[in-house]
């Protein structure tokens, strides 16, 4: 049987659009490589200890890739990326390299391990692990597009969650890219989950996702932000790791499908838009619980401030 292949998809883009190159290609897979040689200092000894094609790098361009199983749909992938980073202005390349199965995905999983975040552990589906007491323990495989956690904008709602559910929540994951939020959220207690997504690949991945998962209180389908998410019952809690243009855009409609009292976690927010999105919220009718911030990257914990 012929080894399994992969595609190592590369956009190539400005340094200074580092942020909006990684917050789009999360939306396809949240592990990425990046390659960034701006913050490297090539002087004195260093320089002898470091490969010549590092020494002679465009310091002015960061690369970052996701590698495609064959079986996804590859052109989406690709029509996905050149349409968002197109909408962003951001001049970029895209190349794509084929790779065999033993070249990349063995030598990838040596580099992942389980992630902790408080209780909650990601851990990749081939290692052997042993829970402690009170873990809640998500299995996942790169290989399928599944989010990892790694990225802060993840990582931080990863946080949240892991804080803010106490079990019985109706969620509501708005950009939900891989899933991974939805399912983390079901293994932490609550009780149903939607899922939604514009984008039909990344609807497609998260169905695999909750397949795997082996969870049948998630649904998901596609939806421009909340224009066809199911509205039956109101929702007690919401996610939405999205970029801030579209939580500005969402926010106005968001209400109207709230439970009083529900909490939100809002994430994918470069820090320098994080004023502009706690500005308005109070015009909303949400109170700011606390920021959480990693790096360039800040989520806000807040709650609908509308009584019985």
């Amino acid at each position: 049987m012929a080894d399994r292949t992969w595609t190592k998809l590369t956009v190539t883009a400005p340094t200074e659009r580092q942020e909006e190159v990684c917050a789009v290609m999360c939306l396809l897979d949240n592990g990425l490589m990046i390659e960034d040689y701006s913050d490297f200092s090539f002087s004195g000894m260093y320089g002898e200890l470091v490969d010549e094609s590092i020494l002679e790098a465009d310091t002015t361009k960061v690369s970052v890739s996701i590698f495609v199983p064959q079986e996804k749909p590859l052109p989406e992938y690709r029509g996905f990326l050149v349409e968002r980073l197109s909408a962003l202005d951001i001049p970029f390349t895209i190349e794509a390299e084929n790779l065999a199965e033993e070249d990349w995905a063995d030598g990838w999983k040596k580099y992942y391990h389980p992630i902790h975040v408080g209780r909650l552990s990601i851990v990749p589906v081939w290692e052997e692990y042993t829970p402690s007491d009170g873990e809640v323990v998500v299995l996942m495989d790169p290989g399928m597009a599944f989010g990892t956690g790694t990225h802060e904008t993840t990582h931080l709602v990863l946080t949240c969650l892991e804080r803010e559910i106490k079990g019985g929540e109706r969620l509501l994951d708005v950009g939900c890219g891989s899933g991974i939020l939805s399912i983390c959220a079901a293994r932490l207690g609550a009780t149903f989950c939607a899922a939604y997504d514009i984008d039909p690949v990344a609807v497609a991945v998260t169905r695999e996702n909750i397949a795997t998962a082996q969870l049948d209180s998630i649904i998901c389908g596609p939806s421009d932000l909340l224009q066809d998410v199911d509205r039956s019952e109101p929702y007690t809690f919401v996610v939405a790791n999205i970029v801030a243009d579209n939580l500005l855009r969402m926010l106005p409609d968001l209400p109207a499908l709230l439970a009083p009292h529900a909490k939100i976690i809002l994430s994918g927010i470069i820090s320098e838009r994080a004023e502009e999105l706690l500005s308005v919220l109070p015009g909303f009718g949400f109170a700011v619980d606390y920021v959480e911030v990693e790096n360039d990257w800040t989520a806000i914990v807040a709650t609908y401030q509308k009584d019985e």
